[in-house]
Parts: structure tokens; C-alpha cells; sequence
């Protein structure tokens, strides 16, 4: 896969970016198989949605200046996506988002799980990466934008509770910042994702079913 973002030319630090998660997106995508339909939530530099090989690909974004770095073919949608508004039951493939639930109370979150569940179709999948607070305790709070200490063992019982079936949780996944000292050679992220070992991982990794 080769990124599909017209603007990592006109902007050189997002290129380290663009092949860190044109991995991520090669490691996501073992579990979403054929997925058609795929809807991001807190899209940011539409780094994932940009990448993602699906024939319709949404995403929702609050921040306006997002739209100058969606690539062509994504529908990327400004606004709250609480509700999902615009968004039909049972017709979306895989909801993903990364360091996004943890900006939210632990009610408001439960509620746009909710909303996931409501927009995928039967077996449809939700994947998450969120930080795990159980591995990075010290720097959890750092942004002062985060409310809900999310971790590898509350997050199951919370997705339970919303109608998913956890379907895999790796505790440690990527490290805790995209400006980790780990290089950003697309080849040794790669190896990183494969390996049962992974220095510095503080993000989990969750992938969850439509019950």
C-alpha cells in the first residue's frame, strides 16, 4: 500500500506518519477481512482512513482544518460524531478509532460504543487503540483533554456491556506517543507489531464484535 494523502509531499513530518500507519493499517486489516464499509471516529491527520483498502470509507472529525488532509475517495464528515448522525443501522463494517475513547467520561463513551453497535452490521467489527493506563500511568494524564482511565481490564466488561463480544486484546501494542525514540522505518514497525516482544508498548490493541 502506498499513501494516499495528497498533502504528506507539502508537509515533510507527517511522512514518518503516513508509513508508521500504512503498517498499522496492514496489521488492522488481518482482522477486518473484506470489510466494504469503514467508519472512523476522530479521524485527526485521516492517517488510517486514508490507508484503509475499503470502496467506502467514512470518518468524523470536529477539527475543519482535518478536511485539507483527507485523501480522495474519503467522505470525511466535520462534526460531533456522537449519534453517528447520517449513519444507517446495521451497514457499516468495521467502526475504528485510535486515541479517541479516552477523551470522553466513561458514560459518554459507553453511549458512542453504543452507537457503534447500532451502525454495524451482525459480526461486524469494533477495533480499537487506546492508551493503556495500567502501562503508562505517569504520562496518562499528560493531556489534560483525557477523562476516562481506560485499561485492558475494564475495557472488556465496558464493551460487554454495549452488546460486543471481545474477540482479541493484546495489552501492548505501540508505544504511548507517535514521538516515541522508536524508529519509523515502515520495515521495523512492521517487525514491532509481529513481535511478542515490543519495548516501551503502552496503547492497547481491541478487537470486538457485534454480539
Amino acid at each position: 500500500m502506498t499513501s494516499s494523502n495528497p498533502y504528506v509531499g507539502a508537509y515533510p513530518w507527517l511522512t514518518n506518519r503516513a508509513g508508521v500507519w500504512r503498517e498499522i493499517v496492514r496489521f488492522v486489516s488481518n482482522d477486518v477481512s473484506r470489510a466494504q464499509i469503514v467508519l472512523e471516529l476522530g479521524a485527526g491527520y485521516c492517517d488510517f482512513i486514508n490507508n484503509f483498502p475499503a470502496p467506502i470509507r467514512i470518518a468524523f472529525d470536529l477539527n475543519p482544518e482535518m478536511s485539507r488532509f483527507a485523501a480522495p475517495g474519503v467522505d470525511l464528515r466535520v462534526g460531533d460524531c456522537r449519534g453517528l448522525p447520517g449513519i444507517e443501522a446495521d451497514s457499516v463494517d468495521l467502526v475504528f478509532a485510535s486515541n479517541f475513547l479516552e477523551h470522553f467520561t466513561i458514560e459518554e463513551a459507553a453511549a458512542l460504543v453504543r452507537d457503534a453497535h447500532r451502525v454495524l452490521r451482525p459480526g461486524g467489527r469494533l477495533i480499537l487503540i487506546q492508551p493503556n493506563f495500567l502501562l503508562c500511568p505517569v504520562h496518562y494524564w499528560d493531556d489534560p483533554t483525557h477523562k476516562t482511565a481506560f485499561h485492558h481490564q475494564n475495557l472488556p466488561g465496558m464493551l460487554a456491556q454495549n452488546g460486543f463480544l471481545m474477540v482479541r486484546l493484546i495489552p501492548g501494542l505501540l508505544p504511548f506517543s507517535m514521538k516515541s525514540r522508536l524508529p519509523k522505518i515502515p520495515l521495523l514497525v512492521r517487525w514491532y507489531l509481529r513481535s511478542p516482544l515490543r519495548p516501551l508498548a503502552a496503547q492497547m490493541y481491541a478487537v470486538a464484535e457485534r454480539a
